[in-house]
């Protein structure tokens, strides 16, 4: 999968492990999430998945950090957790959502099926283990979508190893080194003069 990497990346990061400021960043990052994704689906379908992907993206924070204490570096991580979603999409019908074209999702999920497996993970159950116990509100599904197989958002070519685009544009194979300096300030929620251009990618 393509995914960006840049400072606010980082500072999520870091900022998501530390005690009482990881809940300020966890909501942000639910938020912007959430946000991103609406903009993706059809207009007329938006309010009616919210609280769906609110709830979600909430419960794949915990998976994220749990593939960091697992020793997964930040983007592979961060992939998991995308991954997750394009399996709820696919599930749900949501193709203008998705990230990645439904041909390549097996692809995707044998490279971390040793992680999914544990965690109880499947193209079908997204959420596995992470699932809250009360679960999830749904939303209604268009599998209508999956038929007519158009997945406009969707970057094919990039099944075999998580690509990271860093903040100069540069694009490579494998999740980038940590800076030494990460300011968690930087992080999305923290700095109330932060700026919300960490994208869910």
């Amino acid at each position: 999968m393509k995914l960006r990497q840049n400072l606010r990346h980082w500072a999520a990061k870091r900022a998501l492990t530390t005690p009482v400021l990881g809940g300020v960043v966890n909501d942000k990052l639910v938020d912007l999430h959430t946000r991103i994704f609406l903009e993706k689906a059809p207009e007329r379908r938006r309010e009616e998945r919210r609280d769906h992907l609110d709830e979600f993206f909430d419960a794949t924070m915990d998976t994220y950090v749990a593939a960091l204490r697992a020793g997964y570096p930040e983007a592979e991580a961060r992939e998991i957790t995308h991954l997750q979603a394009n399996f709820d999409f696919f599930e749900h019908g949501w193709a203008a959502m998705m990230e990645i074209p439904a041909a390549e999702l097996d692809d995707h999920y044998r490279r971390y099926e040793s992680f999914f497996r544990d965690h109880g993970i499947t193209i079908d159950d997204p959420l596995g283990v992470f699932r809250p116990a009360s679960g999830i509100v749904d939303a209604p599904a268009t599998p209508e979508a999956l038929d007519d197989g158009v997945f406009e958002n969707a970057v094919a070519g990039f099944a075999d190893d998580v690509y990271v685009e860093d903040g100069d544009g540069e694009l490579r194979q494998g999740s980038g080194a940590e800076p030494d300096d990460v300011d968690v300030s930087r992080a999305p929620g923290v700095a109330s003069d932060a700026t919300d251009d960490a994208s869910a990618d």
